[in-house]
């Protein structure tokens, strides 16, 4: 198979489109692939890093908002498009496949008009704007979450889930508490609100520190790399208990999570993907400032079914941070029913599901 993958600007669009790289390498080891992304995305540094061969567009997202830089994004999608087909035509893929971020959008929109075949993936509940422009172009539409169906062409989509999901499902774990300096054999909530952590999740679990050092359950809270010395500042006064660790990032993340006993965060599409598929049951807070507040409607697929619960960004506090958490901490049985639940609805064979779609668009 000779392959094009686009997708770009942050980690959601980058990893599920890696995940499907390595099934593909995995099934057809003689395969040609080639990632197309943006000058100023994260795809840049992440990408090459893999091994995998690498093109770089300069192309940018519209505002949102009436603004002289539309005018430069319309130009630089145009010259984007021309740029995506010469490189289409030297490279000769079998098809094309977009995981999402603008820059997908010359690419795919590229190669349908040089009449090669199309993918989409679509990782959250509700479409971004680049995916709906080319929903009416492309052939297949791989989503990850069933909501996103009814958004697109009926007759183009497939629920594949996300392929991330089965990376971390395939994660054999030797990981132990002990190398944080916590007990094995004691239940341990991780606290995260992602690699640059999230200012009111990090606020309200300072505040709780003092009533999470009094119980018997333990907490591994992830600052985010740029927010560690805040928090350690802010903290530097308090005595903490030793069922308590702080971090400002955690390298080692899909060997830990096996042994999570419940995680609080985000609703990213990708922490769900992963949440989902090993089966941890969650609290969820979605951020407020994403594009049309879809980590809300994420969350809310797990929470319908029993596998999550959710605190608005609003009503965050160390007050409900306490009380949600111990409310799960203090009973074994609803974790594992919420555990159950929620690997119910993870797709672990992910990324298996969207390499025979694309296989079957290419041999149709």
């Amino acid at each position: 198979m000779r392959l094009i993958v686009s997708g770009g600007g942050t980690g959601g669009h980058i990893y599920p489109a890696l995940a499907l790289i390595e099934e593909v390498k995995k099934q057809e080891p003689d395969s040609e692939v080639l990632y197309i992304g943006s000058t100023r995305g994260l795809e840049k540094n992440i990408v090459p890093q893999r091994g995998i061969p690498f093109k770089e567009l300069k192309i940018q997202g519209f505002k949102r908002s009436l603004s002289f830089e539309n005018f430069k994004t319309i130009g630089l999608f145009l010259k984007s498009v021309r740029d995506s087909k010469k490189i289409i035509k030297q490279f000769k893929p079998d098809i094309v496949i977009g995981t999402g971020g603008y820059v997908s959008g010359a690419v795919v929109y590229a190669a349908h008009k040089l009449h090669i075949k199309t993918m989409i993936h679509e990782q959250n509940s509700i479409v971004g704007l680049t995916n709906r422009f080319l929903s009416r172009y492309v052939d297949k539409i791989g989503i990850a979450f069933k909501a996103a169906a009814e958004q697109f062409p009926q007759s183009k989509v497939v629920f594949v889930g996300n392929p991330r999901a089965q990376q971390a499902a395939s994660v054999v774990s030797h990981f132990k508490w002990s190398e944080y300096g916590l007990k094995d054999d004691v239940p341990t909530v991780l606290i995260f609100g992602g690699s640059q952590g999230a200012l009111k999740i990090n606020e309200s679990t300072i505040q709780a520190m003092q009533t999470f050092s009094k119980r018997r359950y333990q907490v591994l809270f992830v600052t985010g790399q740029n927010r560690y010395v805040d928090v350690k500042q802010e903290l530097g006064k308090l005595q903490l208990g030793s069922n308590i660790v702080i971090k400002p990032y955690i390298a080692n993340m899909p060997e830990m999570l096996p042994k999570v006993a419940l995680i609080v965060g985000r609703a990213g599409a990708t922490s769900l993907a992963e949440i989902t598929a090993i089966g941890i049951p969650s609290i969820l807070i979605p951020s407020p400032y994403v594009t049309a507040d879809h980590q809300t409607k994420n969350a809310k697929s797990l929470v319908d079914n029993g596998a999550a619960l959710m605190i608005t960004e609003d009503d965050l506090n160390a007050k409900t941070l306490v009380e949600n958490i111990d409310q799960l901490m203090h009973d074994k049985d609803k974790r594992e029913s919420m555990a159950k639940q929620s690997k119910a609805i993870g797709v672990p064979d992910a990324a298996t599901r969207l390499y025979q779609v694309m296989r079957s668009v290419i041999n149709d």
